[in-house]
């Protein structure tokens, strides 16, 4: 068992009082410190723990203080340091490069407790004070960087940060395997230049000579910054030599014969493997010196969340996923997470909710296929797109009967799936039993789902399945619901401004949101992160899959038209959707008929064109399928998800918290009309209102 204080040291005082002298290692991070399986620096710490050797951790030092990352003294073997569980420009800046102004990872979560790149900055201001201790860098920021690579942010091509931060090795991907062999290489006293051998680790060299075995030689970083072609065909080198099995290893060579050698990545761990890393001993909680902060918001996310599975084959080009944790799935057997679960229920604040089973992609429980484990994954070719791989076993067996059994669990009122299943997955098992479990189990009402966009050029730049492939999976979603006697609706998220989509793209997804009586909460601005197919294609205007080129919105005033169209139905969006639509040439949907985005003038909070909002600012299309339409409270004060001041009550009340005196009334009012000039009251005729109407067609997206 857990002691109550069994945090690692952050001090030499509380070095001291384990009766130490010094640590193996000391882990510098970019987040506060959580010991949580959720967070990659709690299990890398646990792991050398667990492997004997003394860890110390400072979180979140002064970057401004050379003092504050010697703390805890000089480790005996080395460094490791890493931005922390986001990479930090992510968790600093919007999409549209605008400062954030909260931190989930640091305490308190108000502004971030770290700098810009930190693991550029940490190692530097480790080398001011110690010249020759080893510097590991890890972690998803340094994972990303571990060749040249696009920089968003600058918009420029950067070089490797293990070149920028003086640090001698770096880890890329997940990292377990990585770390005890390199721990137990220097504990054995080989030095750190040696180690040049091990998997899943990226190194300098200044010899190819030196090296060992059979490698490919990237373009050089001067040749990639000269040619956006070149820097495509050098990333998608990269992108298809992320499998355990058919990786080589590369070399990127930089001036002053210099040059960066990436071997090829760990293996994938085995189910005991991973079974034991998420069985060690975390206190699973922030450290208690954040208590009177408030703590650690990010841990509160995750907190009753349980992790089953790693690696994603679905492919997604936007996401980073592929790049990091790779395609092949690992996962953690039915007893481990059962295990885990129980002792989630002992914790005093849990209230009977699993808020999570799953991982990248929530009902991956296995290998897409069994060729995958004798032969890797394919190179060329994906697993769900443009279509299901014939081979591809799509089986939810497995993870039902985990469900079942967790939901079986006393003290468990409910299991929640929120980390995202892939619908075309679902459609591609052949038994329909997992969306009935689904339907009936573990869905609160909202299904959130990620078709993305509705547009198949777009769609198939995005890795995505075919828009009729989404809706084949919403009618069976309706139709699983409407046999079970549920009304449970579907919300799906959206990106805006991903290479391939213009304003014609943007303004069909408006149109299909129009059509669906849904107004999206919340809309993704594609974001160029490095380490993605997508981000390559915003840099270069070429797709790295195919060579074609690609057209990709760029400008802010653009990528703020495509925002909007999404949220057309918001009054602070008109002006920009107004101009939009013209700009397009779309003034066709610019009026006060049914198929209108706007009117021709800013109306009352809430108006639509052709369609009537009930008092509780809900709605629902004729699919069956929910209207949320609600806004954030402006800067104003002012209540946006109210209708305008003429349809308000007293204290905002609804038609169901109003006397029946009032409701009296205004059904009286609805049969009968009095003539404003007379004075003189009638009953309502059944003749139509005459309207304006727009006699431009509808054009589709194609």
């Amino acid at each position: 068992m857990i002691k109550k204080h069994g945090f690692l040291p952050m001090n030499k005082k509380e070095m001291k009082e384990r009766g130490w002298e010094q640590a193996d290692f000391v882990y510098i991070c970019g987040d506060a410190y959580v010991d949580h399986p959720s967070f990659g620096a709690a299990i890398i710490t646990r792991l050398l723990e667990d492997a004997g050797y003394k860890v110390a951790f400072i979180a979140q030092p002064d970057w401004n203080d050379e003092s504050s990352i010697a703390v805890c003294g000089e480790p005996r073997l080395a460094f490791i340091v890493s931005a922390g569980n986001m990479d930090s420009m992510v968790n600093h800046y919007t999409s549209f490069k605008k400062r954030r102004h909260q931190d989930a990872y640091t305490p308190g979560g108000g502004f971030s407790g770290r700098p810009n790149r930190p693991t550029i900055v940490y190692s530097n201001l480790i080398r001011k004070t110690y010249k020759k201790t080893p510097i590991l860098l890890g972690g998803i920021e340094a994972s990303l960087r571990r060749l040249a690579h696009y920089d968003y942010w600058s918009d420029k091509v950067k070089r490797s940060v293990l070149l920028d931060s003086g640090a001698d090795l770096l880890m890329y991907g997940m990292g377990e395997h990585s770390i005890l062999e390199i721990a137990e290489a220097l504990d054995s006293g080989i030095a750190v230049q040696d180690i040049t051998y091990i998997r899943g680790t990226v190194f300098k060299c200044r010899d190819l000579e030196e090296l060992s075995g059979d490698y490919e030689l990237l373009p050089s970083y001067e040749e990639i910054t000269e040619s956006k072609e070149t820097f495509a065909k050098s990333y998608y080198r990269q992108y298809v030599n992320t499998d355990a099995i058919t990786a080589k290893r590369l070399v990127e060579p930089y001036k002053k014969k210099e040059y960066l050698v990436q071997n090829p990545p760990s293996l994938p761990l085995t189910q005991e493997e991973m079974d034991h890393v998420y069985e060690l001993p975390y206190m699973r909680a922030w450290h208690p010196s954040y208590d009177k902060l408030g703590g650690v918001p990010a841990l509160k996310e995750i907190k009753f969340s349980l992790t089953s599975n790693r690696g994603c084959f679905g492919g997604c080009s936007f996401c980073a996923l592929t790049f990091h944790q790779g395609r092949r799935i690992q996962v953690r057997s039915q007893e481990s997470i059962i295990k885990e679960a129980e002792l989630i229920i002992k914790d005093p604040d849990f209230k009977g909710y699993i808020h999570d089973v799953g991982g990248p992609t929530a009902d991956f429980r296995h290998t897409a296929c069994e060729k995958q484990l004798k032969y890797g994954v394919c190179a060329n070719k994906q697993c769900l797109f443009p279509k299901p791989c014939a081979n591809m076993n799509a089986d939810h067996s497995d993870y039902i009967t985990l469900l079942r059994r967790l939901r079986a669990l006393p003290g468990v009122k409910k299991v929640f799936i929120r980390s995202g299943i892939r619908f075309d997955y679902v459609l591609a098992d052949k038994k329909d039993h997992f969306l009935e479990e689904l339907c009936k189990y573990h869905v609160s009402g909202q299904l959130k789902v990620a078709p993305e966009h509705i547009c198949d050029s777009v769609l198939k730049l995005m890795g995505k399945p075919e828009n009729q492939v989404y809706e084949k999976f919403a009618k069976a979603y309706r139709n699983m619901n409407k046999k079970l006697g549920k009304k449970q609706y579907m919300v799906p998220y959206l990106m805006s401004s991903h290479p391939g989509s213009h304003l014609k793209e943007a303004i069909a997804l408006a149109e299909y949101i129009r059509d669906l009586g849904y107004m999206p909460e919340q809309v993704q601005d594609f974001y160029p992160t490095p380490g993605t197919i997508s981000t390559c294609m915003y840099y270069t205007g070429l797709d790295p899959r195919t060579m074609k080129e690609v057209y990709v919105p760029v400008t802010l005033k653009e990528k703020q038209m495509q925002r909007a169209l999404i949220q057309y139905r918001n009054p602070e969006n008109y002006d920009i959707v107004k101009a939009a639509l013209i700009k397009a040439g779309r003034e066709d949907l610019i009026g006060f008929d049914e198929h209108c985005l706007i009117p021709p003038r800013k109306m009352g909070h809430n108006y639509h064109p052709g369609k009537k909002v009930s008092a509780d600012n809900t709605a629902k299309s004729k699919d069956g399928r929910a209207d949320t339409r609600k806004y954030t409270k402006p800067k104003s004060g002012k209540p946006q998800n109210m209708k305008s001041k003429q349809f308000k009550t007293d204290k905002y009340k609804t038609g169901k918290d109003r006397p029946e005196d009032f409701k009296a009334e205004r059904q009286k009012n609805e049969k009968y009309k009095t003539d404003r000039f007379t004075g003189k009251t009638q009953e309502r005729g059944k003749s139509k209102k005459k309207t304006i109407r727009n006699v431009h067609t509808r054009k589709k997206c194609r």
